[in-house]
């Protein structure tokens, strides 16, 4: 059964192999295999149409013969129905044996993981996301980058890439001086050690404001960066202590929001770097002297050929675009990524087009091989007004409270449907579905979409939500409580084929399940799956409303528990790769 687990590939082959019997000129044949329209079929060959226009012949007589050969081949004949639509369009109708032998190659979760772990297997890829500034909390804007990157980080893991997840912070550069002012003359000592961001946040917007009034205080804050940038032993020593709480604080909200990193490698990291990337720059003829800065422009693009890409400013100091250069080169040097991925909001378009092309020349010129680039751009996270979400003060929302927030709400929900469940298991429930309604109301909405924070939605129980997936689960494992364990072995063998039309719709969904990572994959865009997973829901939904599960035929209840516990497998699998954990109640 392992050759059909990937079943587009299997047909592939089995249509190249028909093409040749046929006849055809296999140089110019393509299967083109694609999912058909579920009217006509499961899968569909649309090869036909443009061999018989490159050739100028009938394309339905060039389907016919490719179903002739296909019928006789024992592999498809056994499994599927062929027929054809329109001018050669070649559907496979799946037979209700294929379904059932499908899933039960799929008795675990091992099984789906194995089927798509070939799909990036030998991909080395760095994830720079979340990417915060040190010494300030993060706010609501925060979260896109923060679950969209780590849902991307999860599903190239499970597709088999090595992934090395990367927290580019800002940590380095002209705020330090406003702050270790502030730091040093009006630092409380008591709120630094409970709320460390909180106290280094208003620390540094008290130096801002004293620097504005003050032209006395500005100097000092000057005098500050400039010992931090000579490398001042008390300056680095203030300045690690610094990093080392923000660090300490912004792990707080990652923790709850279940992300970890292997490196913090933030600006500083990469200030010794730069002098090289200025030096190979110039040698190749890429950078040139413009205004007193060194820029590069890129003559083929129409925008960027008037528009530089500054990397050293005229006062000779470095910014973004040095030290990205410099970090794009210790990637490719140091993990030997074959793909780099960068997720931002799109304000940030310009920089990473400019970084990418510049990338691109300077390592064809030194003979580098460039790692494939990705600037994965989210859009914004609105209000009611239609503009970015603010508290009513004006001010940003801070993560942690919004997190805290949702807990909160999702507590009085869960307590009020279940006013009967121990605290603990309320309390447990009540982080899991607040958390889980915060990350999946984002990575359901098209990444490069703004979207609308509404409580009532994201906490709903109805709709495309978090509560009403992780229920969909729960309520497949109330299945199994009334179920003895027992009857839940050798299912495989006790099982008759499937009979009624939901039963088949179910199981087509689930069989989608590896198709649906692959073109989440490919298009980087997590609400793919997301959408997979809630339809995989109604199915479920469909299918338990019309069939009961617990039946007296042993054929029967056999094959509807084994698909019960395969659309379990693929809701828990496809959470967790959003990073939502399921619950075994609610």
């Amino acid at each position: 059964m392992e050759e059909w687990f990937d079943v587009a590939k299997r047909i592939e082959t089995s249509a190249l192999a028909a093409a040749q019997q046929a006849g055809l000129d296999t140089e110019a044949f393509s299967a083109d295999v694609r999912p058909a329209d579920p009217r006509f079929g499961d899968m569909q060959v649309n090869g036909a149409l443009p061999y018989a226009k490159r050739l100028k012949t009938n394309p339905r007589e060039i389907a016919q013969k490719l179903v002739a050969a296909l019928e006789s081949d024992d592999a498809v004949s056994t499994v599927a129905d062929l027929s054809i639509a329109g001018p050669g369009f070649i559907n496979f109708r799946f037979k209700p044996e294929f379904f059932l032998n499908w899933l039960n190659a799929f008795s675990s979760e091992d099984a789906f993981r194995k089927s798509a772990s070939r799909l990036y297997a030998c991909e080395r890829v760095v994830v720079d996301y979340g990417s915060p500034n040190t010494a300030k909390q993060m706010h609501v804007g925060h979260i896109r980058s923060i679950v969209i990157g780590e849902a991307i980080c999860r599903l190239l893991e499970y597709c088999g890439a090595e992934v090395t997840r990367d927290n580019h912070i800002g940590d380095w550069g002209t705020p330090y001086g406003k702050l270790f002012y502030a730091y040093k003359v009006h630092l409380d000592a008591e709120a630094l050690k409970n709320d460390p961001l909180g106290e280094l946040e208003r620390l540094y917007k008290l130096g801002s404001n004293l620097a504005n009034e003050d032209e006395s205080v500005l100097e000092e804050c000057r005098q500050e960066l400039v010992q931090l940038q000579a490398g001042e032993t008390e300056s680095i020593a203030l300045w690690k202590r610094v990093n080392e709480l923000s660090i300490q604080g912004l792990t707080e909200v990652y923790d709850q929001l279940d992300v970890t990193y292997d490196y913090y490698l933030g600006e500083s990291f990469y200030r010794d770097q730069v002098a090289a990337v200025y030096r190979e720059l110039e040698d190749c003829g890429l950078a040139e002297e413009s205004k007193g800065a060194l820029v590069v422009f890129h003559p083929e693009h129409k925008r960027y050929a008037e528009q530089p890409f500054i990397i050293r400013k005229s006062d000779g100091a470095s910014n973004y675009a040095t030290t990205d250069l410099a970090t794009m080169l210790y990637r490719h040097e140091h993990f030997k990524a074959t793909r780099v991925i960068v997720v931002t909001d799109d304000r940030q378009k310009d920089h990473f087009e400019q970084l990418d092309l510049t990338t691109a020349k300077w390592f064809e010129k030194t003979g580098r091989k460039r790692p494939i680039f990705n600037h994965v751009m989210f859009g914004k996270i609105n209000g009611d007004d239609g503009k970015p979400i603010k508290s009513r003060s004006g001010d940003p929302i801070r993560l942690k409270a919004l997190i805290n927030e949702a807990v909160e709400r999702a507590y009085a929900i869960v307590k009020e449907k279940n006013p009967d469940f121990p605290e603990d298991e309320l309390e447990n429930i009540a982080q899991t579905v607040g958390v889980s309604s915060i990350k999946y109301a984002d990575l359901s909405t098209n990444r490069t979409s703004d979207y609308i924070f509404s409580w009532d939605k994201l906490l709903a129980f109805e709709g495309n939500t978090a509560p009403y997936l992780l229920y969909a689960a729960s309520r497949i494992q109330s299945i199994f409580r009334k179920i003895d364990p027992t009857e839940l072995t050798d299912l495989e063998s006790k099982a008759s084929p499937f009979e009624t039309d939901e039963e088949m719709t179910l199981a087509r969904k689930i069989l989608e399940f590896v198709g649906a990572l692959q073109v989440t994959i490919e298009t980087l865009r997590p609400h793919m799956l997301s959408t997979y997973l809630y339809e995989l829901s109604g199915a479920f939904s469909g299918f338990y409303n019309a069939n009961k599960v617990i039946v007296e035929d042993p054929g029967q209840k056999a094959r509807r528990i084994i698909l019960c516990q395969r659309t379990l497998l693929a809701l828990e699998a496809g959470l967790s790769l959003l990073g939502i954990k399921t619950l075994k109640r609610m």
